[in-house]
């Protein structure tokens, strides 16, 4: 690719050369990947290995593969990253459908127990995710949820994250995320942070942020670089 020829314009611009941005890494999942998705997604979502679900955004399909390995089978994805399917399990890229978002959800007519979008949400602008919302609420069964991950831009932490990507379009702290979701039609039924790391690092981290907790007059209301939200319908 001749970088001198591209044109950079708006921000959707430069997912010309994302590739070289990004890290593709194969679908396979570990005990830590069963333990953060268990620990982030799966109980705050309050998943059932009966349940349908959709992911936009799948990446190489690591949450896909972690929905197979708990023995979850009925679910899509959707990315717009031909090359994910180079990193990803015949069984997961059958079930992905590669392509842009908005053409592919116009076309989709089926309903699910769970739509997930983990560090995807960020790629729209406020008036496309309160779009995007309204539209996926025709998709969700009853009972339905939407659970995001998102930077936490509430947090210090979050910035490296947020900024990190040129491509992203929105900043989300707990505060406007609960804006935006009621705009659109949701209710936040839980939030929590998203962190990374073994116990030990997540428990001393525990314990600095109880002091500076007691000792800062105006403290994050979460910590975590990453935020889950799950969303359920009004």
């Amino acid at each position: 690719m001749l970088i001198l020829a591209l044109k950079f314009e708006k921000l959707e611009d430069f997912y010309q050369v994302y590739e070289n941005h990004r890290t593709y890494v194969p679908a396979v999942v570990r005990k830590k990947h069963i333990r953060n998705f268990d620990e982030q997604v799966w109980r705050p979502g309050k998943f059932e290995s009966s349940q349908s679900v959709l992911e936009l955004g799948t990446g190489t399909g690591l949450f896909l593969a972690y929905l197979v390995a708990k023995g979850l089978t009925d679910f899509k994805g959707v990315d717009s990253d031909p090359k994910t399917l180079e990193f990803m399990p015949d069984n997961i890229a059958n079930k992905v459908t590669i392509g842009d978002i908005w053409l592919t959800l116009d076309k989709l007519e089926e309903k699910f127990d769970r739509i997930v979008m983990l560090d995807v949400f960020e790629h729209f602008s406020y008036f496309e995710g309160q779009k995007l919302l309204t539209n996926l609420k025709n998709n969700l069964n009853t009972n339905g949820r939407i659970i995001l991950r998102v930077p936490n831009a509430a947090s210090p932490f979050g910035l490296q994250y947020q900024y990190n990507d040129l491509t992203h379009k929105a900043a989300y702290g707990p505060g406007n995320l609960e804006h935006l979701a009621f705009a659109s039609g949701f209710n936040i039924e839980n939030r929590l942070s998203a962190r990374r790391g073994n116990y030990f690092k997540k428990s001393i981290e525990n314990l600095v942020h109880s002091i500076l907790n007691r000792c800062l007059t105006e403290p994050p209301p979460l910590w975590g670089a990453n935020m889950i939200a799950v969303l359920v319908p009004i």
